[in-house]
């Protein structure tokens, strides 16, 4: 047992940015790094040295989830203070993201992944999501707005940038719970049509069509992107989608973005992406979003290209989206008496640790969120400057 705990006290030492104790199985306490511990590791069991070498994602993750390794203090602080020592080993994930088996992302392979994932209910997000669910990156134009003011906000920014016209056709690939496509309707009087792979999520849509009265201009199908045929839109929106493609299928997306987007028309891209490698880490895939791959930004742009399009606008809301996550976290843990009712608390602690990890690498810049607006051919017809966006 000497020689496990010299193992934890020496892989551990060197993880994280931040001095912090850690308390071992029989009681005995370490403090590790200089200066006053800022949160304690709790080791209620060893966890084989082998598995942390060959995994340490999936390994240390899943100790969380089943209480061999605790965290004293905010976790997601915790989190930030591993993900800004950038000598960790864990700095290098591309090492272990070539344990995620490949598989070609096929329609019915996709369309599993999505359910894993979305169909865990309605029920469930209602709890921790703003009011309208929207499962995506708000956008806080001060730092004071509430996360249902900044998914508003981030929806009619969207809109905005898509410079929507009355009588015009919208396509929304994976339209979530139809917050997007409904507002567009009724703001913008645009014939709107969601697609979802998500079974509970068409139906709550469906149920939101009914109560706005608005069978007439959305229209929200169970599909995947590429069963939509003989079909053209002057917009194309995609927020929070493009992350679940998969590496090998982005550029047959834009070739059928390319296809169903008419002459001149717009699309606009909202999705996380990588630095400089995409990739994905191994405990999300198995746990969270299986078949995922967050794009570089870099193959998306090249992408872009390869079809022709016309790059009009990037942008980052990289912070935005860490800010969202916090108050996705807080609303989790204020719903905990609910969540508790239906789901145990190895759930639970998944869920912890899910949306504090994203919002810790959001936070420290290991991933990015970006919207990218692009037109199919020359589009002289947009205002000249970025105002329009923001009027």
């Amino acid at each position: 047992m000497v020689g496990d705990k010299l193992f934890y006290k020496t892989l551990l030492k060197n993880m994280f940015s931040d001095p912090f104790k850690l308390r071992f199985w029989d009681g005995s306490v370490e403090e590790l790094g200089d200066g006053e511990s800022k949160f304690e590791i709790i080791l209620n069991e060893p966890i084989p040295k082998s598995d942390i070498i060959n995994d340490p994602f999936i390994t240390l993750g899943e100790a969380y989830m089943t209480k061999k390794l605790e965290v004293e203090g905010n976790v997601q602080l915790v989190i930030e203070s591993l993900y800004t020592n950038k000598e960790s080993f864990l700095s290098n994930s591309e090492k272990y993201e070539k344990l995620i088996k490949k598989v070609k992302s096929s329609i019915k392979r996709s369309k599993d992944n999505i359910q894993f994932h979305y169909d865990i209910g309605n029920d469930f997000y209602k709890l921790w999501l703003d009011d309208n669910m929207n499962y995506s990156c708000g956008y806080f134009k001060k730092n004071t707005d509430s996360l249902d003011e900044a998914q508003n906000n981030k929806v009619n920014y969207i809109l905005k940038k898509l410079n929507l016209k009355e009588g015009q056709s919208l396509l929304d690939i994976g339209c979530g719970w139809g917050g997007l496509i409904i507002l567009a309707a009724k703001k913008y009087k645009v014939k709107a049509t969601g697609i979802t792979l998500s079974s509970e999520q068409l139906q709550k849509v469906n149920e939101k069509i009914k109560e706005e009265g608005l069978e007439d201009l959305v229209d929200v199908k169970l599909a995947d992107y590429r069963e939509i045929k003989n079909m053209s839109f002057d917009r194309i929106v995609s927020v929070g989608m493009l992350e679940h493609v998969g590496l090998e299928n982005l550029p047959e997306y834009f070739k059928i973005v390319n296809n169903l987007l008419k002459d001149k028309g717009l699309s606009l891209l909202h999705c996380i992406t990588a630095v400089n490698k995409g990739g994905n880490n191994t405990w999300i895939d198995k746990y969270i979003f299986p078949g995922g791959h967050v794009p570089a930004i870099k193959n998306i742009i090249t992408d872009i290209a390869e079809q022709e399009f016309e790059l009009i606008d990037v942008e980052s809301l990289r912070r935005h989206y860490g800010k969202t996550l916090e108050c996705w976290a807080k609303n989790f843990e204020n719903a905990l008496p609910i969540v508790e009712k239906t789901k145990n608390e190895t759930f639970i602690r998944m869920w912890r640790l899910y949306l504090n990890a994203c919002a810790a690498s959001f936070n420290c810049g290991n991933i990015n969120i970006h919207q990218i607006l692009f037109a199919k051919g020359v589009n002289n017809d947009l205002p000249w400057t970025r105002e329009y966006m923001n009027n």
